[in-house]
């Protein structure tokens, strides 16, 4: 299995430990009050933000242990340089990810329009930044797999 196989295995692992565990943290935060009422809105305007940070920064660790941990177990060093095949890749990887979120965002402002409550905007908001990350780690995945 080559470095960037590996290291897209442990990218989608890493999303959803980290999404999963974020959830699991948030639910008993979740405020009793009506679903339109001003806490709501806190809650889940700092769900987004801490979830962002959080997971920017569990990525960037992940990454820094796994250079290390691959480095030891491997006696080789991180490719340094990327080829036209690993652009090609990453390129197709990210446009899949920029769709599945650009899906969910007009979903979010959909269900807004229908008038569905603004809890349900946020739900499919942060799901979609889910779905978005793990279909980009995946799309890598199978592009070093099955080829370009």
């Amino acid at each position: 299995m080559t470095y960037q196989e590996k290291k897209s295995i442990v990218s989608l692992i890493s999303a959803i430990l980290i999404f999963g565990s974020f959830c699991l943290y948030m639910y008993p935060q979740f405020p009793e009050g009506g679903l339109e009422s001003t806490e709501t809105f806190r809650f889940w305007g700092s769900f987004v933000l801490i979830l962002t940070l959080v997971s920017i920064v569990a990525h960037i660790m992940i990454s820094i242990i796994f250079n290390i941990v691959f480095r030891i177990t491997t006696n080789e060093k991180e490719p340094s340089f990327e080829d036209e095949l690993d652009k090609l890749i990453t390129l197709k990887a990210n446009r899949n990810s920029f769709f599945m979120f650009i899906i969910g965002f007009l979903l979010a402002m959909g269900s807004l329009v229908i008038s569905q409550p603004s809890q349900l905007m946020f739900l499919i908001l942060i799901t979609s930044g889910f779905v978005s990350d793990v279909t980009g780690s995946v799309t890598k995945l199978y592009h070093y797999r099955k080829g370009v």
